[in-house]
Formats: C-alpha cells, sequence, structure tokens
C-alpha cells in the first residue's frame, strides 16, 4: 500500500471524527450508518489500489506522455559490461577444442580488462590445453598407462617446449603478484595463482618431464589454493590444482611418495579424487577440465560407473569435441578398444 495514500485516508479520518464533533452528536444509528459508508468507502480505496497498473517500470510500458505532448523521463538502464560473459565463453571454446577461438576472446577481455590478471592466465590455459590435446594426455590411453601417466609425455624437453604458455602463464603470475602487494586477499589475483603455479606443475610434469620442478610447484599451488579458500570458501575451481596434485603424488610408488614426503611434499590418492569432485560439481572456470579429468582417474581406480556417468555428460554437453564421446565409446565397448 502507498505511504502517502495512507497518511491521506488517515487525514481524512481525523477530519471526520472532529467535523461530526463540532457539528452535531450523532445519534448512535447515524453514527453506525456513518461508520458503515467510511468502512465501505475504505474498502473501495484498498480495492483501487491493488487493482492499479503497475508503474512503468515494473510493468514495462512506456511511461504515458505529459501536457505539452513531451513524453516522461525514461528510468536509467544499467548496461552489462562489454566484458561480461567473454572468459566464459572462451573456456567454453576451449573445452570444445576450438583453441583459437577462445584465445582470441581471452586477448579482447584483456585490452577491456587490462588489469585483471585472469585473461593472461586464460590465455596461457589456451596454450596449455592446446597441446596437452596434441599430446593426447586427456584420453585413456595416456591415463591408464603407468609409464605415460607418471613418466610423461612422448618427445623431448626441447622439443615440447611451449612458449606462448610460459609467456602468458608467467605475466599473469606476475600481475597477480602485484595485486596482493596492495590486497593480500585480493580473490581474483589468488585464484590466478593458483591457476598458474597448477599449470605450471602439469607442463612441469607431464610435458617436459621436470617431475621435482612439477612437484615444488604443485606445493606452491597447494598453499595459495588453501589462502584462496580461507579469503572465500566458494571459489571452488581452487580444488582442481588440489586434486589433481593429491592424485598423481598419491598414485607414485611407495618409495617415491616416501622420498617426497621427506621433502614436505605430500599426496593421498583418495583425497585428491574427492577435491576432484568438488571442482566438477562446482567449479566455475575449471570445472570441465575437473570433470574431465576426474573421470579418467575413476577409470584408472576402476570405478566404470562413475566414469560413464561424468563422460556421458560431458559428450551431452559438448558434442563438439569427438573425444568425450571417443572416450565414452570406449566405455561401452570395452571389448572392441582392447583388441586394438
Amino acid at each position: 500500500m502507498d505511504v502517502s495514500s495512507s497518511i491521506e485516508r488517515k487525514r481524512a479520518g481525523n477530519a471526520f471524527s472532529i467535523q461530526g464533533v463540532i457539528l452535531r452528536m450523532p445519534s448512535p444509528m447515524e453514527s453506525s450508518g456513518r461508520m458503515l459508508r467510511a468502512g465501505f468507502a475504505a474498502c473501495l480505496a484498498v480495492a483501487a489500489l491493488s487493482c492499479a497498473p503497475a508503474s512503468p517500470a515494473q510493468s514495462g510500458v512506456e511511461p504515458p506522455a505529459v501536457a505539452g505532448g513531451s513524453a516522461a523521463p525514461a528510468l536509467p538502464r544499467i548496461e552489462a559490461s562489454p566484458s561480461a560473459g567473454m572468459l566464459d565463453s572462451g573456456f567454453r571454446n576451449l573445452y570444445e577444442l576450438d583453441f583459437k577461438k577462445g584465445r582470441e576472446r581471452f586477448i579482447s577481455y584483456q585490452r577491456l580488462e587490462p588489469s585483471d590478471p585472469m585473461g593472461k592466465a586464460a590465455e596461457a590455459a589456451s596454450y596449455l590445453y592446446e597441446q596437452f590435446n596434441a599430446k593426447g594426455i586427456f584420453t585413456s590411453d595416456f591415463f591408464l598407462n603407468d609409464q605415460k601417466f607418471l613418466g610423461g609425455a612422448q618427445g623431448t624437453p626441447d622439443e615440447n617446449r611451449n612458449d606462448g604458455f610460459l609467456s602468458a602463464n608467467h605475466m599473469a603470475r606476475d600481475m597477480a603478484m602485484n595485486r596482493l602487494k596492495t590486497d593480500p586477499r585480493d580473490r581474483q589475483s589468488l585464484l590466478v595463482l593458483t591457476m598458474t603455479d597448477g599449470m605450471e606443475a602439469d607442463y612441469d610434469a607431464l610435458i617436459v618431464k621436470k617431475q621435482m620442478a612439477g612437484l615444488s610447484l604443485t606445493k606452491q599451488a597447494d598453499a595459495e589454493a588453501a589462502k584462496l579458500l580461507a579469503v572465500d570458501p566458494s571459489a571452488e575451481d581452487a580444488y582442481m590444482a588440489l586434486g589433481a596434485a593429491n592424485y598423481v603424488i598419491g598414485s607414485l610408488p611407495s618409495y617415491k611418495r616416501a622420498f617426497l614426503w621427506f621433502g614436505g611434499i605430500h599426496g593421498d590418492r583418495e583425497r585428491g579424487l574427492e577435491e576432484l569432485q568438488r571442482a566438477a560439481e562446482h567449479g566455475h572456470y575449471l570445472q570441465v577440465f575437473a570433470k574431465s579429468w576426474l573421470a579418467l582417474a575413476c577409470e584408472r581406480e576402476h570405478q566404470m560407473d562413475h566414469a560413464h556417468q561424468l563422460l556421458a555428460e560431458l559428450a551431452a554437453e559438448f558434442p563438439s569435441n569427438p573425444l568425450f564421446a571417443h572416450e565414452l565409446a570406449l566405455l561401452d565397448h570395452p571389448a572392441a578398444s582392447a583388441k586394438k
């Protein structure tokens, strides 16, 4: 109910009662009739208010013209930022294996938001994921083969060097660290550090086969992810780095894990699966990445039903990505894949 209308009705009520006292003292019958009429009028007023049309801002109808023919001033509109949605669209391009288009979106985002390190981190991801795809990293052939999974991709470190990734990744890290000097609790910068160190750890371990350097960065990414989650528990992309690190280290032979333990690098395979599950369920930019990793990890753990569910969801969401459909077909027809 409109506040000003309520005030006017109260004033009218007061005038009626004062007028009745001054003019004459009413009889009981007259007083009852007057009260009934006042009550009926009040009901009509409430009904009129409840049936009144919404304001132009609520109804979406153009405001009527005022006297003189000019239209009433329009309400201000809040326009979306041109950069809104660019990062989400770019990551979707990556998961569709359209790395060039995704990279173009990330570079456009950088022009619009030059102070946000996420633009450079996303560009770095486009180079790394493209290389992972070329090397067959996200395939069961790689994940289920211990020699490949724990030994790295085919090719020498020099042959596998990815300068585009390294340059963009280091720039993103530097930008994030500079922002953290001003605000140590800056969520976006902490997320970028977690992502960049996690990606470079994967690059070192899987692409250029510098396992110790990769494990050192894994430890660093783990600490940064913990800081990020302390600032914002909903930033569950952080669990991608944590989960991958815990799973890979936890999958190493026991003698290697014992050696790493003394260096302060720990791994827990079961915990890694749980963290990957969290990123796959609640992550943002890295949700699909986490779901892909988790599906293949579930195959390693012989959790075929869960792996099948994840791959079926990915294949349905990204029909233009043949990798998900291929991996799903391998699960559906294991005998045929074994013959190959």
